[in-house]
């Protein structure tokens, strides 16, 4: 077998967030500031952004604790840029709660598919831009059994694209970026591992990406892959 392992990002590969919570998140800060929140990743990335700023740094903080209150620091953000100007501390607090960080589901495919590697003894492992609750989220969807290395971004101090944390995922296995697969969703972490020497695809599940033989529109490619 010329592969040994498979590396998986978490959000938008493996699972989703709760659709519910979403809407939940997303209604109340519309009935708070009276404007439609802006749920695309560049302005979470501009929120978080500013909190690492802010003096919350994302990568160096190693807790749940401390997670929590990155995010709470990062709502209070939000709440600034869209006016939201009454009890803050409280409404924070209450999005916060909610944990919409752990609520995460598989796709229709992922539990398959990850059978179906174990079954054939590849090492399993989790890339993530994400933080100390990267296990406990998949500890909650029930996919935690079928690895046995998460690399988040908190924990190992720097994100993807960067090698480091590629090959602190490698070192976790053992093998070389040439004996392991990779699947993410976002385009410059995908060719980040690509450059480091993964057989790398991305993952466009709404076919929004051009055309390319490292590009799969669901997990079920990557089995057609290893057993081609």
């Amino acid at each position: 077998m010329r592969y040994k392992a498979i590396f998986f990002d978490r959000d938008g590969t493996l699972v989703h967030g709760d659709h519910e919570w979403i809407q939940f998140r997303d209604q109340c800060l519309e009935e708070w500031s009276g404007k439609k929140f802006d749920s695309s990743y560049e302005y979470f990335m501009k929120f978080f952004e500013k909190v690492n700023a802010g003096g919350f740094p994302f990568a160096p903080y190693k807790t749940v604790e401390d997670e929590l209150a990155f995010f709470r620091q990062w709502y209070l953000y939000v709440f600034e840029d869209m006016g939201i100007t009454e009890k803050t501390g409280e409404r924070a607090d209450l999005l916060v709660e909610k944990l919409w960080h752990l609520k995460k589901h598989p796709y229709e495919e992922t539990v398959e598919v990850l059978e179906y590697f174990q079954g054939k003894g590849y090492k399993m492992g989790v890339i993530s831009d994400s933080s100390p609750s990267l296990e406990l989220t998949l500890e909650n969807c029930g996919l935690h059994s079928y690895f046995t290395s998460f690399t988040a971004s908190s924990l190992v101090g720097a994100d993807k694209p960067d090698p480091i944390i590629y090959n602190a995922a490698l070192a976790a296995q053992g093998v070389t970026a040439e004996e392991s697969l990779y699947v993410d969703d976002y385009p410059p972490e995908a060719d980040g591992a690509r450059a480091l020497g993964f057989t790398s695809f991305l993952i466009d599940r709404k076919g929004a990406q051009p055309a390319s033989p490292w590009r799969i529109e669901n997990l079920r490619e990557l089995v057609e892959f290893a057993e081609g």
